[in-house]
C-alpha cells in the first residue's frame, strides 16, 4: 500500500499531466513559479479544468452535467468535514480514502495553504450556471457571474502565494473580473453559435435598440459598434483599477502576474480598435508577445 507521501506525489504529478496538456493559457507550468507552487497550482487547475469541462464539453445532456458537478461538491463536503471534525493530524485519514487524485492533491494544497473553500464551491456554482443560464438581464447579473466564475481564481493564487491581502484581493478581483469580461467580449460569435450563451446583458441591448437574432446574425453596424465601446470603456476602467496588484506583489509570482496583466490590456486594446470586427477573435502577435515578457519582467507602469 503506497504511503501518504506517495499517494499525494502521484496526484499532483496527475494534475501537472492535465494543465500541461491542455491548450488553454492559465499559470501552471511555468518554470517563472518556483516547484513549490507549480504543483498546488497545477491541482486547482485540474479541478477547474475539468469541472469546467463537465459543463461545456462531451456529449452529456444538462441533468448528466449537473450531477457530474454536484459529485464535485460532495468531494468538497468531504473536504469540509474532514476541516471541522479532525485536527491536522488527520488530514491521512482523508487523503487515504479519497480515490480521486485530483482532490488528494487539492485537499492537501487546502490543508497546507489554508485556502477558504468557499472559492472553490464558488467555482462549481459558476460551471452549473454555465448548464441552467443563457441570458444575463443587466451588467449586475454578469457581475456576480464573474464574482463565482473569475474571481476565487486570483484570490487562491494569493492564499499560495501567501500575499492574500485585502487590498490585494481587491485588486486581484478587478483584475480577474475585466480578464472573465475581455474573454466575453472576444468570444461573442463562438458562445452564441456554439452554445447559445450570450453574456452580455440584455437591458443594454435593448437601449441600443440590438436584438439577440441581431447577435446570432453576427450584425455588425453603428449601433453594435457603440454598444460594444460603451462595454469596452467600462471593462477597461475597472481592469485599470486592479492595476496596483502587479507591483504590490514581488518575484517570480509578480513576474507571472504583471504578464497575465500585460496580456489581457493588449487584448483589450485591440478589442477597442477593432469595434468595426467585434465577432473577430483578436490574435497576439510576435510583437505582442515581446511586450507581455518585458512587462512581466518590469514594474508595469
Amino acid at each position: 500500500m503506497p504511503t501518504l507521501e506517495q499517494k499525494t506525489a502521484h496526484a499532483y504529478k496527475y494534475c501537472m499531466a492535465i494543465a500541461k496538456n491542455h491548450y488553454e493559457n492559465f499559470p501552471v507550468a511555468s518554470h517563472l513559479l518556483t516547484r513549490k507552487l507549480r504543483y498546488p497550482v497545477s491541482a486547482v487547475y485540474a479541478f477547474a479544468r475539468t469541472a469546467d469541462d463537465f459543463a461545456d464539453e462531451g456529449n452529456y445532456n444538462d441533468h448528466e452535467r449537473l450531477k457530474l458537478l454536484n459529485q464535485y461538491i460532495d468531494e468538497l463536503d468531504q473536504i469540509s468535514g474532514s476541516l471541522d471534525k479532525y485536527s491536522g493530524n488527520n488530514k491521512a485519514e482523508f487523503l487515504h480514502q479519497s480515490e480521486s487524485s485530483i482532490f488528494i492533491a487539492l485537499a492537501d494544497t487546502i490543508y497546507r495553504f489554508q485556502i477558504p473553500l468557499q472559492l472553490f464551491y464558488d467555482l462549481i456554482n459558476a460551471f452549473k450556471q454555465d448548464v441552467t443560464k443563457q441570458r444575463y438581464q443587466t451588467f449586475d447579473e454578469l457581475l456576480d457571474y464573474c464574482r463565482l466564475s473569475a474571481n476565487p481564481v486570483g484570490q487562491i493564487l494569493l492564499y499560495l502565494n501567501k500575499s492574500a491581502s485585502k487590498e490585494n484581493l481587491e485588486h486581484s478581483d478587478a483584475i480577474c473580473t475585466g480578464l472573465q469580461l475581455i474573454n466575453f467580449y472576444q468570444d461573442i460569435g463562438q458562445d452564441i453559435d456554439e452554445n447559445d450563451r450570450l453574456y452580455l446583458p440584455l437591458e443594454e441591448l435593448s437601449k441600443y435598440q440590438i436584438s439577440i437574432d441581431d447577435i446570432k446574425n453576427h450584425l455588425n453596424n453603428d449601433k453594435t459598434q457603440a454598444f460594444f465601446k460603451h462595454q469596452l470603456n467600462r471593462t477597461n476602467k475597472l481592469y485599470d483599477y486592479g492595476k496596483p496588484l502587479c507591483s504590490n506583489l514581488s518575484g517570480r509570482f509578480a513576474i507571472e502576474i504583471r504578464m497575465i496583466f500585460s496580456g489581457g490590456k493588449i487584448i483589450l486594446n485591440k478589442l477597442e480598435k477593432n469595434t468595426h470586427s467585434i465577432y473577430q477573435r483578436p490574435r497576439l502577435s510576435h510583437f505582442d508577445k515581446f511586450r507581455i515578457i518585458l512587462h512581466g519582467l518590469f514594474s508595469y507602469t
